[in-house]
């Protein structure tokens, strides 16, 4: 913070502005280990060069914070709210999606700057006390928090399409534990309440923060049924792979089978067998597979055909909230469940652009639950509902299988 910005804050806005900069900082941090030319690249259509997500998370606080709040605040680059609208219908046109690589210009200086100019006078925004806005901010911070596991989801696809497969940060200390043993728990199921009930009770490790898909809360009826105790691991599903999984139609959804030809799958994203040996790609490089970890960068169709394979099935998503407080190893990876993205009973989207932040997206989409291990600590709750395409891998997805209790 300017010596500028830290006089104009008022003693009772000091939290806000210190929790404002540090998420602000938080995705800096990072950022730092990526060059320059990293942050330019798009690895695919679904992905965004790095560059991209550091000016859209701050495009979020000038479009939907300063400009309608902050009286006198001058827009940095009138050019930026063309380039770095994401999907805001209501705001404007918006330069196609998969041409986002494309834009060498502005460089990662300029959006750098761009940040600079945008965290100041949000903090001097917020250092007046400004209540209205506060609910706003609130919803810009987890946005960013989101964006933040994005960088590291494209980071990671980036530069494993690097001949030299480069590390993003060093390996930790290798902790190589033995699996522990597939336990089943059993639920009753009967009528049971799902969804954040809007004051942050009963929520996991989250606070009262949620967004507007996580709600209302409402009632759903379940038969009984049981839930692993723990997500499958890669010895588990590499059993799948050695028993012709990938070979075997019976096992997969007509959509996924088309998936398995039509792209060459035999194993999941960044797996790769070297020498007879099956090797992963991750943020610190290429290393030996380890049979206990959980199984990451799967689709819904793989993860639905492993479970089939397994003769089991995927969680409903109810299931997996009435359940999640019960179960080990959340948030390792996410976890697919067999439920479409659809809105709960009671839903209404928020009035104006921030409207489409998550109800327009209501279609051809799976849920997934849990989070992973770039997964800001804050946004791992029982009711967060994730979603993406099902034949999506470059998240970090996962398995955790269910059954019905006979």
């Amino acid at each position: 913070m300017s010596n500028k910005v830290a006089q104009a804050v008022q003693s009772g806005a000091v939290e806000s502005v210190a929790r404002f900069l540090a998420v602000r900082r938080q995705t800096e941090q990072l950022v730092a280990p990526l060059s320059a030319e990293d942050q330019t690249v798009q690895s695919m259509p679904d992905a965004s060069p790095t560059k991209w997500h550091l000016a859209h998370t701050t495009w979020f606080f000038e479009t939907f914070v300063l400009r309608p709040h902050a009286p006198g605040y001058r827009v940095f680059d009138p050019a930026y709210e063309y380039l770095f609208n994401s999907y805001y219908e209501a705001v404007g046109p918006r330069h196609p999606r998969p041409q986002r690589g494309l834009v060498s210009r502005p460089g990662v200086a300029e959006i750098t700057a761009y940040r600079r100019h945008v965290s100041d006078a949000m903090a001097q925004l917020l250092g007046r006390g400004a209540g209205d806005i506060e609910t706003l901010v609130e919803l810009g911070l987890h946005h960013e928090q989101q964006h933040q596991e994005l960088i590291l989801m494209d980071a990671k696809h980036m530069l494993s399409l690097n001949p030299q497969r480069p590390a993003y940060r060093p390996a930790p200390h290798a902790v190589v534990s033995e699996a522990a043993a597939l336990a089943w728990t059993a639920f009753e199921g009967g009528l049971v309440e799902i969804g954040h009930d809007g004051q942050g009770g009963g929520q996991g490790r989250g606070q009262g923060f949620a967004f507007d898909n996580e709600g209302p809360r409402h009632r759903v009826w379940l038969e009984p049924f049981v839930l692993a105790s723990r997500p499958t691991n890669c010895a588990e599903y590499l059993a799948f792979i050695e028993d012709g999984g990938y070979r075997r139609p019976e096992f997969w959804l007509s959509a996924g089978w088309d998936c398995v030809g039509q792209r060459g799958w035999e194993a999941p994203l960044y797996w790769e067998r070297r020498d007879g040996r099956w090797q992963v790609f991750t943020l610190s490089g290429l290393r030996a597979l380890q049979p206990s970890e959980p199984v990451c960068h799967v689709s819904a169709y793989e993860a639905a055909a492993f479970a089939k394979w397994a003769g089991k099935r995927l969680p409903r998503e109810a299931e997996w909230e009435t359940g999640a407080t019960a179960l080990q190893g959340i948030g390792e990876a996410w976890e697919w469940t067999a439920s479409p993205y659809v809105a709960y009973p009671g839903y209404r989207e928020p009035p104006g652009a921030i409207g489409e932040y998550n109800g327009k997206f209501m279609a051809n989409q799976m849920v997934l639950r849990g989070g992973c291990s770039a997964t800001p600590a804050n946004h791992i709750r029982t009711t967060y509902r994730n979603f993406f395409p099902p034949d999506a891998r470059w998240m970090f997805g996962g398995i955790r299988l269910a059954e019905d209790l006979r």
